[in-house]
């Protein structure tokens, strides 16, 4: 017998026998002004094999271009939308008629997820989030879908108070019984699932001396044991996923399922975007699709197939933020891949990942978490103002900090030591800083819908000093 015809009959006995093992679909993302029809993206992502893709609203164009492709659909209600659908079950109904009704089945729509991210929206959207869940699905209920169709919401890893290790994981506990609760509720009542946004790129890119590249990429590495269970954990996004698990089950909804609704590893980034680069994203993306088709659950759910949806399909160039934003896609916008990998159980069978290129950072993750960021133990960030977010978003999110957020916003107040320079970006700078500071720098903490950023250098804004910690 060939020597090496045993590992690779073993390694195609593990393809078949996990083929339904988990499922990867793709986020489409439309915030650009290049990208190519709606027609030509679904033949795109079918010739990929790809049969699953969320997207962030209900575009007609797109829900049509849809229809009869056997693709299955997630659509969002935006966040804008929140207060009419929690406060008028009779626009809730007209939303779902006209958004819904008018294209499934021929679109096979099975999820609408209610907002995206609405913890961290700088509009204070929150209070309308479980009512809004609530209308929708009586909606479809009205109009016999809620079978067909799930009623969720994805949040972002900042709703987490802990994420490390994975078995202390637990939600911040302002939002347990408000939302949380009635929000696990409704998913467990409804046959619905927990959607989660996570990004093991955050916390390496601000954590790169404590995190191994290898641990966020799925590259081969020591691991890393959990000290609460003693579970093993060879990558950063099983640990993110059991940290959700973990919170889930220490408030006693450990039948309630997760989807990974977005996901991802940017391809470029600006200088001080550790991490960012087109080996990196293949590496992740390629082996997260290996270990989601064939690699069955995590180490504290090793029975829960997760759906995963990859972010995104296309590099968007009118995304505010730093340059990462832009440059998350799976394809260039003429349809070219930015990076050759599989997204199919048969394209796995001849997928060889990037080799490994020099290691950045630490060979282990051992400061405690909160929000999913480890804290560095050799060096601080902060978080200030992305001056390219515009007037509007900078006020709303710099509101949103000083007040809901509960930031120490006094001495930018007129005579106060940092109320010079007396600037918009500067103000919401120190409201950022102290907000993202007070949350334990967090994943997620410092995003303000685009209008932040993390840097690694003190900012300086005259005579003003930021603090790194409370």
């Amino acid at each position: 017998m060939d020597p090496n015809f045993l590992p690779c009959f073993l390694l195609l006995l593990c393809i078949v026998a996990f083929a339904d093992a988990g499922s990867v679909g793709v986020n489409y993302g439309r915030i650009a002004n290049n990208l190519p029809s709606a027609v030509k993206v679904v033949n795109l992502v079918k010739s990929q094999g790809l049969e699953r893709v969320k997207v962030y609203d209900t575009d007609p164009a797109v829900l049509k271009a849809l229809s009869g492709s056997g693709i299955k659909v997630t659509v969002d209600l935006p966040n804008q939308l929140l207060y009419s659908a929690a406060k008028y079950p009779n626009f809730a109904r007209s939303w779902v008629q006209k958004n819904i009704v008018a294209y499934h089945p021929s679109t096979q729509i099975e999820a609408i997820a209610v907002g995206n991210e609405v913890f961290v929206d700088p509009h204070n959207t929150t209070k309308f989030l479980i009512s809004a869940m609530k209308n929708i699905h009586q909606a479809l209920v009205k109009f016999n879908l809620h079978s067909f169709i799930k009623v969720s919401s994805p949040i972002a890893l900042s709703a987490l108070q802990n994420s490390y290790p994975s078995s202390a994981g637990s939600f911040r506990p302002e939002l347990i019984e408000p939302v949380f609760r009635p929000m696990l509720d409704f998913l467990r009542q409804t046959g619905s699932y927990l959607m989660v946004n996570a990004y093991p790129f955050f916390a390496y890119e601000s954590n790169s001396d404590v995190i191994s590249l290898d641990y966020a990429l799925f590259r081969e590495n020591p691991g890393v044991v959990d000290s609460g269970n003693g579970l093993k954990y060879f990558n950063l996004f099983d640990a993110q996923i059991d940290a959700v698990f973990a919170a889930l089950s220490a408030l006693k909804y450990d039948d309630v399922k997760m989807v990974v609704t977005e996901t991802g590893w940017p391809s470029k980034g600006d200088e001080n975007e550790v991490g960012a680069s087109v080996e990196n994203a293949a590496a992740y993306n390629g082996n997260l699709v290996r270990r989601i088709l064939t690699g069955g659950g995590t180490p504290l759910k090793p029975q829960a197939d997760l759906t995963v949806y990859l972010f995104a399909l296309f590099n968007e160039n009118e995304k505010d933020g730093p340059t990462s934003e832009r440059n998350y896609g799976l394809f260039y916008p003429s349809q070219q891949k930015v990076y050759d990998i599989p997204f199919t159980v048969e394209g796995l069978k001849n997928y060889k990942a990037p080799s490994r290129s020099p290691v950045s950072g630490g060979q282990q993750v051992s400061a405690p978490v909160r929000g999913g960021v480890s804290k560095s133990t050799t060096g601080n960030t902060w978080c200030v103002a992305n001056p390219d977010a515009g007037k509007e978003k900078l006020q709303a999110a710099l509101d949103f900090a000083c007040g809901e957020g509960g930031a120490d916003c006094r001495p930018i107040q007129p005579e106060a030591t940092c109320y010079n320079p007396n600037t918009l970006v500067a103000h919401s700078s120190f409201a950022f800083n102290s907000y993202y500071q007070k949350k334990g720098r967090g994943m997620g903490d410092c995003y303000f819908g685009g209008a932040a950023f993390v840097v690694t250098q003190e900012p300086k804004f005259g005579e003003c000093e930021f603090p790194t910690g409370y």
